[in-house]
């Protein structure tokens, strides 16, 4: 990456700030593009998502990483539930999406409380033999009673797919039928999944993030206190992929000793993540210790308050293209944790150097998230989301203390606590997100004439630009 004009590097700059300059190019179609992060892991597009508490869960964890990102578990989680989403993710079907499944003697009250755990919309009822013999969804519930059972509500006119059709065969089908959604059974009627028409086109267009064993990869992240060693061997043992050493202030020396001594446990080769940092000493003494992939960001995160409580950070975009300039030279990768609100945030982060985009809030607002679906005054759909430095995560993580020495620590809380994330129409999964993501990504790398993401750092030339130069590129529906 180059800056248009040279003394622009001095700056201090934020996603906003910048812009790329459009270059000329040989690359003619956006699918042309490849988007998997160089050497990293296993993922097949460059978006990782953050370990918050009302984020990432496990299906978050299973929607994302089919499509090829990866899901940081958050360190609050107790080990037994952390191992059970481990193990339910890496059993999940590489192409079919999980579905809802109830048996007909349920209610539909029931049925209605499980069916935003799911973008598809629908509840599948199945027999005690596993096989599909109904589909309910909200529709059906129109005009009857909340007790009424499945049986008597559900549709049992069901068009189904076969596990052994392709996505493009199944699509077809689905397209044919004029039907939105169909349970996908194997050979002998037994539910597997579920497949909607957009699932079966986004199977074409997406490659699992999986491991050496085939299994969707995992990443799950660690607190540096006291029980540091006994959460890395449990989390070794349960199969976890990526491990993330993560504090708000990342370079402190209780870090720099964590660090090495979870190098030591894993071995050389298994990736170590470690955050988070935003200058180059801090990116030498983690490499220096064994950290394989920096966590870049302090104060950017649309949840975090660091900045206006301390004054302490650092703008993002500077952030990451100084320590991903430093990193590369090094063979280190960078995830840049913070500031993401559009695609051109993505891109422009990658541009800087970054193997990956870390994202957190803008996900928050999705049939995948960790929180449940509510219900404002007016109807809308909405979740609640709250930052990992805020009073109401230190006082989950402290909840164990005794009373005086947790309220002692509410004092220091850096975030906030309560803020509605609404489903927005379009955007209602974090698959709809991901599809803007990556088509925004396809687009830039074009525009840069760059046929991969390391085709595109070398290519991408950045300019600075005013606040009106930022608005200008803003769309503005009016009326003519």
């Amino acid at each position: 990456m180059r800056f248009v004009r040279a003394q622009d590097e001095q700056q201090e700059l934020t996603y906003e700030d910048v812009f790329l300059l459009p270059q000329h190019s040989i690359v003619h179609s956006r699918m042309d593009v490849d988007l998997t992060p160089a050497g990293h892991f296993g993922m097949t597009i460059p978006v990782v998502v953050a370990n918050m508490n009302a984020v990432a869960g496990r299906r978050m964890a299973e929607t994302v990483t089919r499509r090829g990102g990866l899901v940081v578990l958050p360190q609050d989680l107790s080990f037994e539930r952390m191992e059970a989403m481990v193990r339910f993710v890496k059993a999940r079907h590489h192409v079919f999406e999980t579905p809802v499944v109830l048996k007909k003697e349920e209610s539909v009250q029931t049925a209605l409380n499980l069916i935003s755990k799911r973008s598809h919309g629908a509840v599948m009822i199945i027999d005690d033999d596993g096989k599909p013999v109904g589909i309910f969804t909200e529709k059906d519930a129109v005009d009857r009673d909340r007790f009424s059972r499945l049986a008597d509500v559900m549709t049992t006119d069901l068009i189904t797919v076969t596990s052994m059709q392709s996505p493009e065969e199944i699509f077809l089908t689905l397209h044919e039928r004029r039907v939105s959604l169909a349970p996908v059974v194997q050979e002998h009627g037994k539910l597997v999944g579920v497949m909607t028409k957009r699932g079966a086109l986004r199977a074409t267009l997406y490659r699992p993030a999986v491991n050496v064993q085939g299994e969707l990869l995992s990443a799950a992240a660690v607190g540096i206190g006291m029980k540091l060693k006994e959460t890395v061997e449990l989390l070794m043992r349960v199969g976890v992929d990526i491990l993330v050493l993560d504090a708000a202030h990342g370079d402190t020396s209780r870090m720099i000793e964590a660090i090495r001594l979870v190098r030591a446990m894993v071995g050389p080769d298994r990736p170590l993540a470690a955050g988070n940092i935003v200058t180059e000493e801090a990116a030498l003494r983690f490499m220096e210790a064994g950290a394989t992939i920096l966590k870049v960001g302090v104060g950017p995160g649309a949840m975090c308050k660091t900045r206006m409580m301390t004054g302490v950070g650092r703008p993002q975009f500077s952030a990451v293209w100084r320590i991903a300039r430093l990193a590369r030279s090094q063979g280190v990768h960078v995830w840049a944790d913070g500031g993401i609100k559009y695609p051109r945030d993505v891109a422009l982060c990658l541009a800087a150097g970054a193997q990956a985009a870390m994202v957190g809030t803008w996900f928050a607002g999705t049939y995948e998230s960790a929180a449940d679906v509510r219900i404002d005054e007016h109807g809308r759909l909405f979740k609640e989301n709250f930052g990992m430095a805020s009073m109401r995560a230190v006082t989950d993580r402290t909840r164990r203390l005794e009373p005086f020495n947790q309220t002692m620590k509410q004092f220091f809380d850096e975030g906030t606590s309560h803020s509605r994330l609404y489903l927005k129409p379009g955007e209602e999964s974090v698959e709809d997100i991901l599809d803007q993501i990556t088509a925004g990504i396809r687009s830039a790398c074009t525009y840069a004439g760059a046929r991969n993401l390391a085709e595109f750092y070398d290519r991408a030339v950045v300019g600075v630009q005013t606040q009106a130069g930022y608005q200008e590129g803003k769309a503005v529906c009016e009326s003519w």
